[in-house]
């Protein structure tokens, strides 16, 4: 197996997971994440830990360079809105930049395998 479709699958992997933990307890992981401070509404968590967990497995199964690619920006724009959120609302800063951070991470990290993908 290819290198390349190994680190995407490890990334599925970690997105994954991380979207059904923030689907599945929510209030829980954002706590852990802000020690405590302003969290975020629920549903939006919620929706977050979707998008990871469908993006995780999509990553998974169809380790493509356009779909890597595509889920690479996805994570990168994520991220980017999560920085202006930290401008735009100081009470979420924690948990926006906490976001961004690992979207960030994921997405550099999606960006590198996909290179190596046809």
């Amino acid at each position: 197996m290819n290198a390349r479709i190994v680190a995407t699958r490890s990334v599925a992997t970690v997105n994954t997971l991380t979207g059904l933990a923030l689907l599945a307890r929510p209030e829980q992981v954002v706590e852990a994440v802000t020690h405590g401070h302003r969290i975020p509404a629920t549903n939006v968590v919620r929706v977050l830990g979707a998008r990871l967990a469908v993006q995780g497995v999509l990553l998974s199964l169809v380790p493509r360079r356009r779909i890597v690619t595509a889920c690479a920006v996805v994570d990168l724009t994520h991220a980017a809105s999560m920085y202006a959120l930290c401008a735009a609302r100081p009470r979420y800063r924690r948990a926006a930049r906490a976001s961004a951070r690992a979207a960030r991470a994921s997405g550099a990290l999606t960006a590198a395998a996909a290179r190596g993908l046809q």
